[in-house]
């Protein structure tokens, strides 16, 4: 007798366990899959170029746009959110105030090399003759006219090489004609100088290598840019900037072309989101990161989110 109910308590048992066990095959996967979903929504929320900074006592939302300074015609990103949040807004800011009259000025100014040195002190003869060629081969440069002019004007010729298209556009110059045609104030976070003076604390020797490289391996340069390129246009930050931060001769120099400067910035965007709603515009490497403008504002008390 009581074997058998110990049979039938065992029975009982395993009846629920069996139940417990078509439960638990369903709960498993969702659970697993509430998870991925959720991670992957979180990911998600961050593809964005565009960004909304409200909340500490702003009486209006401004904006801050994720840009790439060259790019092609056929590879630009601009949607209708992006196109309201602008008109939405008062001033239009850059890293530099594009509307300057004495901009191309300052900046000619700037990359004279005071030092004393011509451009050929920087190199060893063998690189100077390699960069020489290339310069007059692939662009039709002649590198005597750049004799006086700082290291990091070379880059600037060879970014044009690099993004290679019969039309290309400049986003800054873009969103400019777009907030001059309804008459909103161009302003910039930085003066010429400091945006100069951030390539000038780079070692001479990074510099110069990043220079052989673009030039010795054009290929790799290429395929760099265009996954740099997909990425954007996927509007995938943080992917942006891991690729950013890991490239040969940046990575250990990233202090001064980023990290600063976003320190810098934070306190002036505070000063003109007070007076009046902006919409910012800057490299989409300033943006992401633990040193990151969207971190910084939100350490500043800002709420500042996605516009999709």
């Amino acid at each position: 007798m009581q074997n058998l109910k110990m049979a039938n308590n065992f029975k009982h048992i395993l009846k629920i366990m069996k139940k417990m066990a078509i439960i638990l095959v369903f709960l498993l996967p969702l659970g697993l899959f509430l998870k991925y979903f959720s991670e992957k929504k979180n990911i998600q929320n961050n593809n964005s170029l565009l960004w909304k900074i409200s909340g500490n006592h702003l009486s209006k939302p401004s904006y801050i746009f994720g840009t790439m300074h060259l790019i092609c015609m056929g590879d630009f990103v601009w949607t209708n959110k992006m196109s309201e949040s602008l008109e939405n807004c008062d001033k239009i800011c850059f890293e530099i105030n594009k509307a300057d009259p004495q901009l191309k000025m300052k900046r000619s100014a700037l990359m004279i090399d005071s030092s004393g040195k011509t451009l050929i002190d920087y190199f060893s003869p063998e690189q100077y003759l390699a960069i020489s060629k290339y310069l007059k081969d692939q662009l039709g440069v002649n590198i005597l006219r750049l004799s006086k002019m700082k290291p990091m004007v070379l880059e600037a010729i060879l970014i044009r090489d690099i993004v290679n298209c019969p039309n290309t556009v400049s986003y800054e110059d873009t969103i400019m004609k777009m907030g001059q045609f309804s008459n909103k104030e161009i302003i910039g976070l930085e003066e010429p100088r400091e945006e100069f003076e951030a390539f000038e604390r780079l070692p001479n020797d990074s510099l110069a290598s990043h220079i052989l490289e673009e030039i010795n391996h054009p290929e790799i340069t290429q395929i760099n840019y265009q996954i740099l390129l997909k990425t954007y246009k996927l509007q995938d930050l943080p992917s942006l900037y891991e690729q950013i931060i890991k490239t040969k001769d940046i990575k250990d120099n990233i202090g001064p072309l980023l990290y600063d400067r976003n320190a810098k910035w934070i306190g002036r965007m505070t000063d003109k989101m007070n007076k009046s709603s902006v919409f910012f515009a800057v490299g989409a490497g300033h943006l992401w990161g633990d040193k990151g403008v969207i971190t910084l504002l939100r350490k500043e008390g800002y709420t500042v989110e996605a516009i999709k």
